[in-house]
């Protein structure tokens, strides 16, 4: 089959493009014809990916994704018929891969009543329309029984086409038990000493992964546990409105910040809770691959991977309406009982569920399954 692959950008270390490349390389396994659209491309591409690097017009957001829409849909016209997936929401797809939340849920919640009257608001509404919308035919990928219940919320006429598919964890991020060497290796190069606690939080786009609400809560806990606590924060972002916020909150000493890197299994081992209280979040796979490495997790119910969380008995998930002193509680109570708590041995149970790392195959047969019945 030809398929065409539309995603705006691609780097290594985001959730939306690590399940865009492991379907790219099962669908190459299969034999499949592939060309990406893409903006911008960091690190290896596949061999026999047809890379096509649409050009950027404009800093604008609203307009690039405009120009990016115009551009594509002429290079697709001179192409010839393939099956068009798209990593994001944008019109004249045939699937769509649901990483992003509902805009709608997401406006109304997050914005004020002004917002609507802007073009920023226009523009993405326009687009999720164009997938979602009642009169529309693009079949959806959806990552959580949460999105399901936003989309189905906002645009009733697009149930029939949602499709829930399973977590896309690597196979490689699959552990018997904790690797104690690994452990003190990574301890060692942060300094830790051994009766200090490392609180991990991981993923690109600080803001929306709530690092406020982390600072905040690392900042309420009593002096003698804070002293003991350093907070990591590993992603793709830049840090600096948070490194101030640190040292406001005068836990500047605490904090530390390191770019996107391939050795995360390292810090998920050695940590001693991951801390993700996001403010929204389609699936969340970091808290997956935390659970399953042993390593207890606190989140928020935002986050659409959430649910997991609670199914594994691999942590804590603050209710809805998120409230700072939950978390905040939540965190000093975490911290107290990881000794005998049963947090990791259940993440490690859990993570030996197969289908967990499945998501690629699932999504390749769906599209082949598309593919026979458009023919």
């Amino acid at each position: 089959m030809k398929l065409s692959f539309l995603i705006y950008t691609y780097f290594p270390y985001g959730g939306l493009q690590r399940d865009f490349l492991r379907i790219v390389n099962e669908c190459l396994l299969r034999g499949h014809e592939i060309t990406v659209y893409t903006f911008s491309w960091q690190g290896n591409v596949p061999d026999g990916v047809n890379l096509v690097l649409v050009p950027e017009s404009s800093r604008n957001r609203i307009k690039r994704n405009e120009a990016y829409t115009e551009w594509v849909a002429a290079a697709l016209r001179k192409q010839g018929k393939s099956i068009v997936m798209g990593f994001n929401k944008m019109p004249s797809l045939d699937i769509y891969f649901a990483a992003d939340p509902c805009f709608l849920e997401k406006a109304e919640r997050q914005r004020g009543f002004y917002y609507k009257y802007t073009r920023r608001y226009r523009h993405f509404k326009s687009y999720e329309e164009s997938v979602f919308a009642e009169n529309q035919k693009t079949e959806v990928l959806t990552l959580s029984p949460r999105q399901r219940i936003a989309f189905e919320k906002y645009y009733p006429g697009c149930v029939a086409r949602l499709h829930q598919v399973p977590p896309g964890i690597s196979i490689d991020r699959k552990v018997k038990k904790i690797d104690a060497d690994a452990a003190r290796e990574l301890r060692g190069e942060l300094q830790l000493k051994q009766d200090e606690r490392l609180i991990l939080q991981i993923g690109s786009g600080f803001r929306v992964k709530g690092v406020d609400r982390s600072l905040q809560a690392i900042a309420s806990l009593p002096r003698q546990i804070r002293e003991k606590c350093h907070y990591v924060l590993v992603g793709q972002d830049r840090p600096d409105r948070f490194i101030k916020l640190a040292k406001k909150l005068g836990i500047a000493a605490n904090f530390r910040v390191l770019p996107g890197r391939d050795d995360i299994p390292r810090f998920l081992a050695a940590a001693d809770l991951m801390l993700h209280p996001a403010y929204t979040e389609s699936a969340g796979y970091v808290l997956l691959e935390a659970t399953i490495a042993g390593l207890p997790v606190l989140t928020t119910a935002s986050c659409g991977y959430a649910y997991h969380i609670e199914q594994a008995g691999s942590g804590v998930v603050c209710s809805e309406p998120f409230e700072q002193e939950q978390l905040n509680s939540h965190l000093l109570d975490m911290l107290e009982r990881l000794e005998i708590s049963q947090w990791s041995s259940s993440g490690l149970e859990y993570g030996k569920r197969e289908e967990l790392y499945s998501q690629s195959v699932v999504v390749a047969e769906f599209i082949e399954q598309f593919a026979i019945e458009e023919a």
